[in-house]
Parts: C-alpha cells; sequence; structure tokens
C-alpha cells in the first residue's frame, strides 16, 4: 500500500483551496451574472446543462474542497467517494426534472428548466426503455449505490445500523406504550416521575428531640478525623426545646449557647401543586426532541435554591450532545442560565439544574438541629447549607482537613466564614477547639473579638498576620515535640494519654486544644508580605493536621498570584460561590461550572473524597444572630489570649524587627562573604524578598552594613571578632 507524504497531503489541500475558490465563483455567477462576461458564461453553461439544479455544482464543489482540506477523504480513498457523488448529482437532476418538468419533458431539459440538459436526457432514456415504475426502481438503485460509495461502506454494515436504528426505535415504542403502564402499578409512590421537594412545609416543620445526657467521652475523638456525611431527610417529628438542644454534654463550667439565639425559618409557601414542575418537564422532553435527543425525565429533585431535571437519555446518545445543548435549553425554560451535570456521581442520568423563580432561604437553625448535626462526635463539625434534594449538608473540618473559599464580592463567602464558625461554637467548649481569626476587612469578623474561644485578639492588621501565622507554625513545631515526648502519632491520642493522667518527668500534661485559623482575605496577605504568608499557609496545610491546626482561607480574588499552585496542592478542599468567568472557576475548583452559580450563597462544595462538586445553598447567618451568639459566649467567660502570641502583636514594627530570629545568621553570613545583598540573603536563608529586605534594614539601621550603592553590593562594616561581641548571647 502506498503511504502518502506530507507532499503529497500538501497537494491536495491546494487543490481542495482552488475547489472552494471554483465553488465561490460559480455561485456568485449563479446569483448575479451580470458581473462579467466570465460569469455570463458560467451561468448560462450551468443552466443548460443543470437547469436548476445548477446549484449543486457549488455546493458539491465547496464539500469537496473541504474534504480535501481536512485530509479526510484522502486517507480513505478519494476516487469511489468521487464516483459516488457523481452519480448521486445525476440521480438529483433526473428526479429534479422528473418532479418539475412538463410533458414535453426533453425540450424543457433542452431550454434549461428542471434538471437541465443531463436530467432531461436521463429521464428520456430510462422513461422510454424501463417506463415510470421501472425509473423508480432505478433511480433508488442509483441511490443506495451512490450512498454506498460515497461513504465508502459495505451494504452488509449499512444494512446492520439500520436495523440498529430500527429496533432501538421499536424498543422505545414499546417502552412508551407498556412499561410506563407497568411502572406505574408496580412503584405506588412516584409514578413515572418521581418529585423530590426537600423545602416542603412538612419537612421543615419536623425537627429532631435531643437529650442532654450524652456521654462527654467522645470528646477524645474530636481530633481524629470524623464523617463527612451528605445527611438524608430529618424524618422525626417532635418540637425541639429551646434550652435543650444545646449541644452534646454541657460541662457545668461552660454552658452552650441555645439555638434560640438563632431566627426560625419561615413557613415554605411550597410549589403551586406541582404544575410548573410538570410544565418544565414537558418543555425540556420536547425541546431535547427538537434537536434529534431522544430522553425522558426520570425524577425531579427541588432544592432551595435551583431545581434538578433528572435525564434518562436512550442508547446511542452521546452525554456531549446534551451538554453543548445548554444555552437552547435555557432558552426554552426562560430561565437566565442553566448547569448540567453529566452524569450524575452514582446514577445513570444526567442532571439538569434549572433555577428557581424564587429562593427559599436556608436558615442556621434549621441545620443545626438536625440529627446529623446532633449526632456527630466530632467537635469540628460544619453545617454548610442544603443540597439540590433539599438534604442537609454536614461536614467534618477534621476530615477535610483544609478548606479554600473562593469567589466575586458579595456572593456569600463571609457569610459562609461565620456558619463555620457558629456552628463550631454550638458544638465546642472553649478547651476543645480555639480560634485564630485574621481579618484584614477589619469589620466582617471582628464581631468575635471577647468570646473565649479565641487565641489572640482578632487581627485586623496584615501586617501582623504574617507574625501571628509564624506562631501557629512554632505552635505546630511544639506540639510535634510533645507528641515525640510521649510517643503518639496525633492530637487525639496525646488527649487520650493525658486525660489518662500519665505524667511525664513528674510533670501533668493537659489536653491540647484543636486550633482553627481563619483567614478572611488571602488576597490582602499576599499584597503585604507574599513569601511569608505562602511559605505559612503551605507549611501549615502541610503538616498541621496531626497537631490538630486546621485551616479556613477565604478570598475574593481567584487568581494564580493569590490561590497559588502549593496553595492548592495542600488544601484539598474547595468550596466555590459564583465568580465572573470560567478561567476563576477552573483557578479554584480545576474545572468549569462556577461561573453558573446564581450567587446569594449559591455554591459547589468540593470535599476531598467526592469525585465532582456538590452544589449547595448556603445557610444565612444575621448579624443581628451573631452579636446575639458573641454576647451570650462573652457572658461565660472572658478570652484567654496565648501570652507568647499576644506580646509578639503587641511589640512595635522596629522592636518586633529586631528581634527576627534569623538576624544572627544573616549577619554571621556577611561577615563571611565580605559583602551584603539581599538576594544573597534570599539564597542563603531560603526566605521571601519582604522578609530579607526587612532583615537589610534592621542591620543598616544598627551599623551592621553600609548604604545602597546603587548596582554595587553593600559593604560590610563589623568584623568576625565585632559579630562574636555583639551576638555571642544569641
Amino acid at each position: 500500500m502506498k503511504v502518502r507524504t506530507a507532499g503529497d497531503l500538501q497537494k491536495y489541500e491546494i487543490l481542495g483551496i482552488g475547489l472552494l475558490c471554483l465553488a465561490l465563483l460559480a455561485l456568485i455567477s449563479l446569483v448575479n451574472p451580470a458581473v462579467g462576461l466570465v460569469s455570463r458564461g458560467v451561468e448560462r453553461l450551468l443552466r443548460s446543462v443543470a437547469g436548476m439544479g445548477g446549484y449543486f455544482f457549488p455546493l458539491l464543489l465547496a464539500f469537496w474542497g473541504l474534504r480535501l482540506i481536512q485530509g479526510k477523504t484522502v486517507k480513505k480513498g478519494l476516487a469511489p467517494r468521487l464516483y459516488g457523488s457523481a452519480l448521486l448529482l445525476v440521480v438529483a437532476l433526473t428526479l429534479l426534472h422528473m418532479l418539475i418538468s412538463g410533458e414535453n419533458s426533453l425540450q424543457d431539459g433542452l431550454a434549461g428548466e428542471g434538471g437541465g440538459l443531463i436530467g432531461a436526457v436521463c429521464l428520456f432514456l430510462l422513461e422510454r426503455s424501463f417506463g415510470l415504475v421501472g425509473t423508480w426502481i432505478i433511480l433508488a438503485t442509483l441511490i443506495i449505490m451512490g450512498a454506498l460509495l460515497s461513504c465508502n461502506i459495505s451494504l452488509h454494515t449499512f444494512l446492520a445500523g439500520l436495523a440498529g436504528v430500527l429496533r432501538s426505535l421499536y424498543e422505545r415504542i414499546g417502552g412508551f406504550l407498556f412499561i410506563e403502564g407497568e411502572e406505574e402499578v408496580e412503584e405506588p409512590e412516584p409514578g413515572p416521575v418521581i418529585i423530590d421537594q426537600g423545602g416542603s412545609p412538612a419537612r421543615e416543620e419536623a425537627a429532631s428531640q435531643v437529650t442532654e445526657e450524652k456521654n462527654r467521652d467522645n470528646a477524645v475523638k474530636s481530633g481524629s478525623p470524623g464523617v463527612l456525611r451528605f445527611a438524608p431527610p430529618a424524618t422525626s417529628s417532635s418540637d425541639v426545646r429551646d434550652e435543650e438542644v444545646a449541644i452534646s454534654g454541657v460541662s457545668p463550667a461552660y454552658q452552650f449557647p441555645p439555638l434560640s439565639l438563632l431566627a426560625r425559618p419561615l413557613r415554605n409557601r411550597g410549589i403551586k401543586n406541582n404544575r410548573d414542575i410538570t410544565e418544565n418537564i414537558r418543555i425540556l422532553e420536547e425541546t431535547l426532541n427538537s434537536f434529534g435527543v431522544k430522553a425522558r425525565v426520570i425524577q425531579v429533585s427541588r432544592g432551595p435554591a435551583i431545581t434538578r431535571y433528572e435525564i434518562q437519555p436512550s442508547a446511542g446518545i452521546k452525554v456531549s450532545r446534551i451538554v453543548s445543548l445548554a444555552d437552547d435549553i435555557a432558552l426554552s425554560m426562560a430561565a437566565p442560565d442553566v448547569r448540567i451535570e453529566a452524569p450524575i456521581p452514582g446514577k445513570a442520568a444526567i442532571g439538569i439544574e434549572v433555577p428557581n423563580r424564587e429562593i427559599s432561604m436556608v436558615y442556621l437553625r434549621e441545620l443545626l438541629e438536625t440529627p446529623e448535626f446532633q449526632e456527630a462526635s466530632s467537635r469540628l463539625t460544619v453545617a454548610l447549607g442544603k443540597d439540590i434534594a433539599g438534604n442537609p449538608v454536614v461536614a467534618d473540618l477534621a476530615r477535610m482537613p483544609h478548606l479554600l473559599i473562593a469567589g466575586a464580592t458579595g456572593s456569600g463567602k463571609s457569610v459562609c466564614l461565620n456558619t463555620i464558625i457558629a456552628s463550631i461554637l454550638f458544638k465546642a467548649t472553649p478547651e476543645e477547639v480555639k480560634f485564630l481569626i485574621i481579618d484584614p476587612k477589619m469589620v466582617e469578623l471582628a464581631t468575635y473579638n471577647g468570646i473565649p474561644h479565641l487565641v489572640s485578639p482578632v487581627v485586623t492588621d496584615p501586617k501582623k498576620a504574617a507574625t501571628s501565622l509564624r506562631w501557629a507554625v512554632k505552635e505546630m513545631e511544639h506540639r510535634y515535640e510533645l507528641f515525640a515526648a510521649v510517643g503518639v502519632r496525633d492530637i487525639s491520642r496525646y488527649n487520650e494519654f493525658c486525660r489518662s493522667n500519665r505524667e511525664i518527668n513528674g510533670e501533668v500534661r493537659l489536653p491540647l486544644p484543636l486550633i482553627v485559623i481563619i483567614i478572611d482575605e488571602l488576597a490582602d496577605l499576599m499584597m503585604v508580605a507574599p513569601a511569608d504568608v505562602e511559605d505559612a499557609v503551605c507549611r501549615l496545610a502541610q503538616m498541621a493536621r496531626a497537631a490538630g491546626i486546621h485551616l479556613v482561607v477565604a478570598t475574593q480574588r481567584p487568581s494564580v498570584d493569590v490561590i497559588t499552585g502549593l496553595i492548592k496542592a495542600n488544601i484539598p478542599s474547595r468550596i466555590s460561590f459564583a465568580v465572573s468567568s470560567q478561567i476563576d472557576s477552573r483557578t479554584i475548583l480545576d474545572m468549569a461550572g462556577a461561573e453558573k452559580l446564581l450567587g446569594k450563597g449559591d455554591m459547589l462544595f468540593f470535599p476531598v473524597e467526592a469525585p465532582k462538586p456538590i452544589r449547595v445553598q448556603g445557610a444565612y447567618l444575621s448579624d443581628e444572630e451573631v452579636e446575639a451568639l458573641v454576647s451570650f459566649l462573652k457572658k461565660q467567660a472572658g478570652p484567654h489570649f496565648e501570652a507568647e502570641l499576644v506580646q509578639e502583636e503587641s511589640r512595635g514594627e522596629q522592636e518586633e524587627d529586631l528581634e527576627d530570629e534569623l538576624l544572627p545568621r544573616a549577619v554571621e553570613i556577611f561577615v563571611e562573604t565580605g559583602h551584603a545583598s539581599i538576594s544573597l540573603l534570599q539564597r542563603r536563608l531560603r526566605v521571601g524578598y519582604a522578609r530579607a529586605a526587612r532583615l537589610m534594614d534592621i542591620m543598616e539601621r544598627k551599623g551592621i552594613v553600609g548604604g545602597y550603592e546603587g548596582s554595587k553590593p553593600r559593604s560590610v562594616l563589623i568584623t568576625p571578632e565585632q559579630f562574636k561581641q555583639t551576638f555571642k548571647k544569641r
């Protein structure tokens, strides 16, 4: 077999371009023959030869030109396809002349009517030789032969494909006529389409009855990974007593906040007799059918913000065909936008998510009342919201173990942070969980100042944030030293060891609390000290899980210079709110979809163990509820800050710089090399530019190095002996 080289393919490409040019000239000649002499000649030739079928020639030339440029026809054989196309063209002209011409068909063809000269001569010969019936049989045979040659397939393959299409059509018709009726008889509850209304009034009134006599020994497991659950609907029907729904195992010294501090959910008016959903099912199936996609809706799940229609396509329908119809479906259903989940994880169906006309508010209280939250043993259990079916979404922060939250301004990030903090405050005592809150915005999380769960006042100065994160790294390292001394691997085993009243070198160890670090705006911190912040965040994300330190990082600027590759690699669990572009969605989730969210708490929750993101309507917590919760906690006890962290944050900028732990090593490097530069510090100390420049300013202020001299390195002003005398105590 001859192998075509790149030169042969180039020849066919040039031939294809020439055919496209001829097709365009022929089309212009037929439309406007007065353009020139050649155009008039071409128009007369095509009219006389093909009559009204003259437009077939430029279309056929354009088709073959495109095929030659693509190279597909060349690889699969050109000659048989050309023969088949020519045969189909002759048959088309004959049929055209047969349908249009009158009694004097031959004279009409010679005059340029009907199929022109070709159609008239072929029809005249066939009718005179075989009659009208024989002519139809011969033309049908020629059509099949031309199609087989053009498609370059055998008759057996063609008949097998036709039989498959007919068999599939028969099965669909049979299933429509008979199977649906059998399902209605066998399934008494759902019927042909299951409509799951997660936000029905009956369900919202149902609540769990929680007792106070829960064993506090479960606190031993607080640091161990919990279970990430996407909870089923609550089925308990007893009323919740506000004062008794406070979380399990109340200690005498600390009283958990009651749920009466939070607002009760409003009654949901429900759907208007399901007429909207039934009408949308009809519109959706008709829209898909109009584009040649055979599919049926098998289940409908109505959530707080969207309704998901689960469709099951027939055999042979590609999923990509349905995904490409998203805009057309949105147009037919009069929706601002639709999101298609193809396929739904764990189901043989495709989900089409259509926004509701009215968004139902999800209150935090109704999530905290669910058994999924009440019965969770982890002290880091958080209530995020409700999924598409209206089921509560309850997650364990210890299981994640770190969380990245991103989204555009006003999409619901700060409310989500408030719900995470409030969920933990309703679940854990100050001895069990501590918070380190960094809020560069100064107004979002500063309300929590004064609660007993804080390790330091809420950090609002971005310059002090790096200091707080460095303290967290030191605390992590100190905890690992304690673990090594005891011989345990994580904080849960260490706390269990401490509760057994075992002593180490005559000293009784106390259990360590979990620490949750909340960063409200990472972008501001990255602008002030990018290297220091990124290093601290990455170190904590890599190693702090076993030490009981967990990160919750939020940002409204999901760009690669803020959410760097190191940060993404070490924070596997993400929450994405509405973003402006698909690029931002890929930056957060590594996939598209967040750009189609509705805002106002609509999120994609992507936990570390899930194959795909879960769409959730986030819980709402008002400022008044936060203030009431904080006021109740302040009355319980005052905050007990970490003395070391508060001392570091209270120092002035100069004093803080002078106490930099790397200063002696930086001076030693300059004394050894004999010259000073910031790039040398970056390489030898492996620090960022901001810290290296700060060290250089300290040494210039102390008279260790000289001033700036342009491109030259700074001079070192002290001797090795002076260095030993000055830093011998360090």
